[in-house]
């Protein structure tokens, strides 16, 4: 059996963690693992009949090669965000350029026949695609298409459908946590209000559990709008009560204020999303403009999706490479493996694109006053889901 593994859109660590299990698992049963590089461009690219070695499109795994892979964060097949069902002009492969010349010319063209026809060029039996919603919606028309495909989650936002947990979000929030617990330091030296934006989308998760575990004063999430007068006086009134006079807001990128929206820009890439970012300088400037209180802003980005992966998202990475290759052994194709009530197990593929995974604001989060609301824990999930 040959099989083809790749991972797609934003890093995070636990990637090659997940590729080593997957390859380790295959090569001792005397299968053939081919790491497609940067995703689905990787094989939107490969040219069909070009030797089967190495090379800018297409790596060969065996033990040796991935054995020190998990020490380190990120993908070493690298990554990214291209659809092949929307391949823009200026994207498109240059020996593709001249075959999709005029439909390009009127918009994003639907390579998917170069895709079907270089899995059947590569031989490969199964595909396992790494990634996040968007990723995995192209997984899911290659599922539609017929092909053997795999699954596997992961976001630091943790918002895929049919899962409770993907890969790098206990290292995002644990990166966040330690940071917010270091920028104390600067925030109380120069009595400030600190505006911490963090990565989220449209699940909250991330924001919401750095904020209590770092205990920091007000949470704003991406489910919940909010006031900002009214904000703003919750944090004046956290800054006097703290001994040190400084107050600690968390929020996530994705967060907007009433009768607004999400804070976005710059070009769309080729799954329609924006860049996010900059909602916490909007808060700062209207604190500083509403209070008078000078403020601090710190746009963790991507120091959340930095290094090595921690240990909780190296036991689901290997967990997850394993369950996914016992799928393939069962042949039970067109799956994403995935965590749910605290178990490992799998779901159809097309769970995943239903939508996004959100925080259940009626039990955890106190939209009122800004912040978590974490009171009873019995018989919920370790990540509270």
């Amino acid at each position: 059996m040959r099989i083809g593994i790749l991972t797609g859109g934003g890093d995070v660590p636990g990637l090659n963690s997940c590729i080593r299990a997957v390859t380790y698992r295959a090569y001792e049963d005397g299968h053939q693992v081919v790491g497609i590089r940067r995703g689905w461009w990787g094989l939107l690219a490969h040219q069909a009949g070009e030797e089967m070695s190495d090379s800018e499109h297409i790596l060969w795994l065996t033990k040796q090669q991935v054995r020190t892979v998990d020490r380190h964060g990120g993908t070493f097949l690298h990554t990214s965000r291209t659809n092949p069902a929307k391949v823009r002009n200026g994207e498109m492969p240059e020996h593709l350029r001249n075959r999709f010349r005029e439909q390009a010319a009127a918009g994003p063209v639907d390579t998917t026949e170069v895709i079907l026809r270089n899995i059947s060029d590569l031989k490969l039996d199964v595909l396992v695609a790494i990634g996040g919603d968007d990723t995995l919606s192209y997984a899911a028309r290659l599922k539609k298409e017929g092909i053997p495909i795999i699954a596997i989650p992961k976001t630091m936002d943790n918002d895929v459908n049919g899962t409770d947990y993907c890969i790098g979000f206990s290292t995002a929030v644990t990166r966040s946590v330690n940071f917010i617990t270091d920028l104390r330091t600067p925030a109380g030296s120069h009595e400030r209000i600190a505006i911490i934006e963090l990565f989220g989308r449209n699940c909250g998760e991330t924001a919401l559990l750095t904020g209590y575990l770092a205990s920091t004063d007000r949470t704003v999430i991406s489910e919940v709008s909010f006031d900002i007068e009214k904000l703003t006086d919750f944090l004046v009134q956290d800054f006097r009560a703290n001994p040190s006079h400084y107050a600690i807001l968390t929020i996530s990128e994705g967060a907007r204020m009433n009768g607004g929206g999400i804070v976005q820009g710059g070009k769309e890439d080729a799954y329609g999303h924006q860049k996010l970012g900059g909602i916490g300088d909007i808060v700062a400037a209207e604190i500083e403009r509403i209070s008078g209180h000078k403020t601090l802003v710190q746009r963790l980005g991507y120091l959340m999706r930095s290094g090595p992966p921690d240990s909780v998202d190296r036991l689901v990475a290997y967990n997850y490479g394993n369950l996914a290759y016992e799928l393939i052994q069962e042949k039970q194709f067109g799956e994403l493996v995935a965590i749910r009530s605290g178990c490992y197990t799998s779901v159809p593929l097309e769970i995943s694109i239903q939508g996004h995974r959100q925080i259940a604001i009626e039990t955890l989060y106190d939209a009122d006053v800004y912040r978590p609301r974490i009171t009873s824990v019995r018989g919920k999930p370790m990540y509270l889901y």
